[in-house]
């Protein structure tokens, strides 16, 4: 996301994180048909070209990596999509200002913007079986680019110092350790947080539509089992 950073918030960014955390995958943990995905992919986006390759080895990440230590899937999901996604901005990738793409639109690319690096790890970790109460998409504003960023931080307990997967670089660090980040909200399935003294504040629920809603209903068409109540 290359959009400049500026305070206060604009509305919409704030709607927009209330709408897409009302509804976060209920199927995450049912099986991921890769042939159909593929075949569905291809109707919808035409041929996959170079794009087939990342998604089979996103299918290989997820079938190989369910077993190992919850800490070494942030590491290898983090890793994978940092290698395989090229940072490119939404107007030059889709031809609009802000465009969340699926899993499989990014790898098809081969590029996407923050968020859609954070989306992407979101969607790997939950069905690595990592709680979503143990992850949050996190909006920041990455000081030394002056410009607004999006993160995935995962809490390995409630009131833990989060760790950041970031697509600016592979290392996974305490937030603390990130000085060069500002949190200013995330969010996840239970609802829209602020930062507090006890890490995070939870300020509202989040319920009904919006940008994550196409999110959920294009992975429907590209063949994911998703659910779109909580």
């Amino acid at each position: 996301m290359a959009r400049r950073f500026s305070l206060p918030l604009p509305l919409r960014w704030l709607l927009t994180a209330l709408l897409l955390a009302g509804t976060l995958l209920g199927g995450l943990h049912a099986d991921w048909d890769f042939s159909v995905i593929s075949r569905r992919a291809e109707t919808l986006y035409g041929p996959l070209g170079e794009g087939r390759k990342r998604i089979d080895a996103w299918q290989q990440l997820l079938v190989t990596q369910k077993q190992i230590p919850e800490a070494e899937k942030l590491r290898v999901v983090n890793q994978f999509f940092n290698a395989q996604l090229k940072y490119r901005e939404d107007i030059d990738l889709w031809h609009q200002e802000d465009y969340w793409a699926t899993p499989i639109q990014a790898l098809w690319k081969g590029a996407g913007d923050c968020e859609d690096y954070a989306i992407a790890k979101y969607f790997s970790l939950r069905h690595l079986g990592v709680p979503s109460e143990k992850l949050q998409i996190t909006y920041v504003k990455a000081l030394s680019l002056n410009r607004a960023h999006m993160v995935l931080t995962y809490y390995p307990s409630p009131n833990a110092m989060p760790l950041v997967l970031d697509s600016l670089m592979d290392a996974i660090k305490p937030a603390n350790q990130r000085t060069d980040l500002l949190p200013v909200y995330s969010f996840n399935a239970q609802g829209l947080w602020l930062p507090g003294a006890n890490n995070t504040k939870k300020v509202g629920d989040t319920k009904r539509l919006s940008r994550w809603q196409d999110v959920l209903k294009k992975m429907q068409a590209e063949g994911f089992p998703i659910e779109t109540s909580q």
